[in-house]
């Protein structure tokens, strides 16, 4: 392990509120601004020292740790002193996530969307999501606090639509459980069966309530001012550090080279293209990277509000129908504030958001999916929002696309089936194409009868 440049417990983090600037412990579980109100986002007061090192040098010791067998540096930890450099390694949770692959599209595909692309499967994290990046960031921070504070108990909550429960879930079941307990709240009936068997089968408490996420979200907002929890959904920032990681892993598989990206991100809560986008500030900052990349958000026609600002220079929450990416079923951001501020500082041109409709969506997924990938619903609105902005030339052909896809495709299994089956609710507004329809066909076992079902011929 001598070639690998071991990260040292460094740097000063604070809560520094978006709103009116003010700082607060790291250590104190606060998720907004007790004084206004706002957001609050997490600063190393220490930054200014990491820019002292010179980029190659960064460049070294991050590709030092790329193959190293540690499980603390193999996964998002590897970029230790841009997320949370001041817990030891020790304290470090790692099940298996970061360094997910990046998949080229195949010319059959790529020629459907418009242009050559590669999608970054974060499907393959432990829980098959990309929430799993937040939530190894989130799990370690607490993991150690309870340590330096020497807590007895801790309730770790979330309201979900699925994934964030799943890894919360997932996570909190590594520590022990005589000074931990999992709870998540779910809109019922909007999390997919596949979703929802995650959380119980990692033994958390699972609270399902009427309405959409937004209602979920609300409660746990409310229990997370008023009560003594540990709030899991995006609105903790210790979360967005972990899932800054995935901008970290994009320039590192490009080797460091950004220039002409374009990074293709399904909205949702707006917390992970809120980290990636940040993420790229770091290294840019760092001079890591020359140029920051070009930020296509995408969302569903049933709830696209930050599309709508977009387009208008006006913010509006809207009410949101039914979406099969159901992570994009939120028609009222939480960090929306913070993806408004990072365009006015760093983005401005470099960010770009499209609507696709419920039928592009499906269109999106299952297109990929026979095309040699494995990408759920949000993934296929990633798809559907590339093509798109290609049609629209809102973005020219000629360069690099990354499609993030948030999770695998079996999560998902269930709405292909409604797909195949035609039994999506009208409030979908979903129509089918036969083309990208299947079904088993069953046949006896006999060679001939299959044989002549596909039309072989008899060798000679």
């Amino acid at each position: 392990m001598s070639d690998v440049n071991m990260p040292d417990v460094n740097g000063d983090l604070v809560y520094t509120c978006i709103g009116c600037g003010g700082s607060y412990d790291i250590y104190d579980f606060v998720y907004t601004c007790p004084k206004c109100g706002s957001l609050l986002k997490i600063e190393n007061t220490r930054f200014d020292q990491l820019r002292k090192i010179p980029p190659d040098t960064w460049k070294k010791i991050f590709d030092s740790r790329r193959n190293t067998t540690l499980p603390e540096l193999s996964g998002i930890f590897r970029f230790h002193e841009l997320i949370l450099p001041i817990i030891p390694l020790e304290d470090v949770i790692y099940l298996g996530e970061g360094q997910t692959p990046i998949v080229k599209a195949n010319p059959e595909l790529s020629a459907w969307v418009g242009a050559g692309f590669y999608v970054k499967n974060d499907g393959l994290n432990p829980s098959a999501s990309f929430k799993d990046r937040g939530m190894a960031s989130a799990i370690s921070f607490l993991n150690h606090v309870i340590k330096v504070k020497d807590l007895d108990h801790v309730l770790g909550i979330c309201a979900s639509t699925g994934d964030t429960s799943a890894a919360a879930a997932l996570y909190l079941s590594y520590l022990p459980k005589s000074k931990v307990q999992a709870v998540v709240l779910l809109p019922r009936g909007k999390v997919t069966p596949q979703q929802l068997s995650q959380p119980l089968g990692s033994g958390a408490q699972v609270i399902e309530m009427p309405g959409v996420f937004d209602d979920c979200m609300r409660i746990v907002e409310e229990l997370a001012g008023n009560y003594h929890v540990f709030l899991l959904n995006s609105k903790n920032p210790v979360r967005i550090l972990g899932q800054k990681s995935y901008a970290y892993e994009i320039a590192q598989q490009l080797s460091w080279d950004t220039d002409d990206l374009v990074v293709v991100v399904p909205i949702g809560n707006a917390g992970n293209i809120t980290a990636i986008m940040d993420g790229f500030v770091d290294l840019l900052k760092l001079g890591i990277i020359d140029k920051l990349p070009t930020i296509l958000g995408v969302q569903s026609h049933h709830a696209d509000p930050v599309s709508r600002w977009r387009a208008t220079g006006e913010y509006v929450p809207i009410k949101v129908s039914l979406s099969v990416a159901q992570a994009a079923m939120i028609g009222d951001p939480v960090s929306f504030p913070k993806v408004r501020q990072l365009v006015e500082e760093y983005y401005d041109d470099r960010f770009h958001v499209v609507s696709v409709t419920e039928s592009e969506i499906m269109e999106g997924m299952l297109t990929a999916n026979r095309h040699g990938h494995v990408v759920c619903t949000q993934g296929g609105e990633s798809v559907a929002g590339l093509k798109r902005a290609l049609a629209e030339n809102i973005i020219p052909s000629d360069r690099r696309f990354i499609l993030d896809s948030t999770s695998h495709q079996l999560k998902f299994a269930s709405f292909q089936q409604m797909y195949f089956d035609d039994a999506f609710d009208p409030d979908y507004g979903i129509q089918t194409l036969d083309e990208l329809k299947n079904k088993p066909t069953s046949l006896d076992a006999n060679a001939e009868i299959i044989a002549q079902f596909l039309g072989l011929k008899k060798r000679d």
